[in-house]
């Protein structure tokens, strides 16, 4: 079930509900951040390791953080980058939409419409038992996939605009999973910026 107020829509994963805020940034902001955010950031393409094989990830990626904010994915090291200047006013904008001072931020670059991200669920021992994660849309809109965690079939789909804002709220990463599959409807640049907690950070 899916209901929108005003700028907002909400959408039930039983018993959780999922918050969309569209127009999350200013329009300057989020156009700016599309301008920018290829040079600005230190993107890289990680190799990731599943089913105990190594394999490039289809897309690019960076770990951006307050010191102390390391943790491990896939396999994988993520040592925080500090944050730039440009996504300074983002982080302070998506902590408030929130409700949640977040201390680090998963920027994820899909370049055309073969990039992805597989079944995963946001639930790395750092991120503590109940996350809330607060994931911002920038570019090209793309489909958010969910299925409940032991479960092949889909539960649902979420089409996420640019400059649009998807709220997870905590116990969410337990119960269900989420993907960003290949697509045909588009083909163009898609920034995804993960904003997360890290519980277990040190000084």
């Amino acid at each position: 079930m899916a209901f929108a107020v005003e700028n907002e829509a909400f959408f039930d994963l039983p018993p959780f509900q999922l918050r969309l805020v569209h127009g999350a940034l200013p329009g300057t902001l989020a156009d700016e951040l599309m301008t920018h955010l290829p040079a600005a950031l230190p993107w890289y393409q990680a190799r990731l390791q599943l089913f105990g094989q190594w394999h490039w990830s289809p897309r690019l990626q960076c770990w951006l953080g307050d010191p102390g904010t390391a943790y491990r994915y896939s396999g994988h090291e993520m040592r925080p980058e500090p944050w730039p200047a440009i996504l300074q006013s983002v982080r302070e904008c998506v902590s408030e939409l929130a409700g949640t001072a977040f201390n680090s931020v998963l920027c994820n670059w899909y370049r055309h419409r073969r990039d992805s991200m597989g079944w995963h669920s946001d639930n790395e021992p750092e991120l503590g038992p109940a996350p809330l994660i607060a994931s911002l849309t920038l570019g090209e809109e793309r489909r958010f996939q969910f299925r409940r965690t032991g479960e092949r079939r889909l539960f649902a789909g979420i089409d996420l605009p640019h400059n649009s804002l998807l709220i997870m709220p905590p116990g969410l990463q337990a119960n269900y999973q989420h993907q960003l599959p290949k697509t045909r409807r588009s083909d163009g640049d898609r920034f995804n910026l993960t904003f997360r907690r890290i519980e277990t950070a040190t000084a």
